[in-house]
């Protein structure tokens, strides 16, 4: 996990700014082709923000939860037009399983932008963000945040100590029930104590207090202005061909053919664009280290 990266860098706005854009489009598609330049940018963006055994880890469990509610849909789902067997006297339709397919790929691509949104936007930027205009609010959210990871480090730590005293020696289900449950109310002790700490530390360091001053090393830089402003202009012709209906797609009754004619593929373009430029900037940052080292 890389938090000094190219990408992180960015100013918070610009980056607040983007996660916003992205996932909304994300949310409120249902082409398929849109859908799919998400994917492909937020699974590239986690792969370059993310270490190697953590990204195999998520793509193992994220593609078979792809698969599987491709599978489910048409359990629930009886339209369309072509029906492929029966099961219990209702049609499996190819239409739903397409329909299923394209909720989850919508679903996976927004969870892989918002754990690139953890990832990258950590609590000095959401303190500085909102720190001024809802200082309370900001706090909380921060907070919540960095609990995730801490969370799961600390789960980690006392399943080890507990382990080595052997509270796991014990074999059967309702040992071991009894066993997490004892870890489990450790971690909950031990969050609410530190969460408190945290709190009486900011309100001794004036927190949120009127006229309070704040220190901040984020500065509006060139580069932050032109990732904005190309940003923006993709997310202004996507949202742009998104309003007009270019990128209206239905499944049923039956699924609508994929025309690529000039102006949906302006729109597309510009949406793949928009959505693997975070990983363009990861990668050159890559490329040019690697060959700044070269020259040694």
């Amino acid at each position: 996990m890389n938090n000094n990266s190219a990408f992180a860098a960015i100013h918070p706005m610009v980056l607040l700014l983007y996660f916003i854009g992205e996932i909304v489009i994300t949310m409120f598609s249902s082409d398929p082709v849109v859908l799919l330049c998400s994917f492909v940018g937020s699974v590239l963006l986690f792969a370059m923000l993310s270490s190697l055994k953590q990204f195999l880890s998520d793509l193992a469990f994220y593609l078979p939860m792809l698969v599987l509610i491709a599978v489910i849909n048409p359990l629930f789902s009886h339209n369309g037009v072509t029906p492929l067997f029966f099961m219990n006297g209702n049609a499996v339709t190819l239409e739903a399983i397409l329909y299923g397919f394209d909720i989850s790929l919508m679903l996976i691509s927004v969870v892989y932008w918002c754990k690139c949104f953890s990832i990258v936007m950590t609590t000095d930027k959401f303190l500085y963000l909102f720190g001024r205009a809802v200082p309370k609010l900001s706090l909380v959210l921060s907070m919540a945040l960095r609990f995730i990871p801490l969370f799961r480090r600390k789960l980690k730590e006392f399943r080890a100590v507990q382990g080595a005293v052997g509270l796991y020696s014990q074999k059967g289900f309702v040992n071991k029930i009894a066993s997490e449950l004892k870890v489990f109310s450790a971690l909950i002790g031990w969050a609410l104590e530190n969460s408190a700490d945290t709190a009486n530390s900011m309100k001794a360091r004036g927190y949120g207090l009127k006229g309070r001053t704040h220190f901040s090393l984020f500065k509006f830089r060139v580069g932050d202005i032109i990732f904005l402003i190309f940003s923006a202009v993709f997310f202004v012709v996507t949202t742009a061909g998104i309003a007009v209906g270019l990128t209206d797609f239905y499944f049923y009754p039956r699924v609508a053919k994929l025309c690529f004619d000039s102006l949906k593929t302006a729109v597309y373009s510009a949406f793949f664009v928009l959505s693997v430029m975070p990983f363009v900037v990861q990668l050159r940052e890559v490329v040019v280290w690697k060959y700044s080292v070269s020259k040694i």
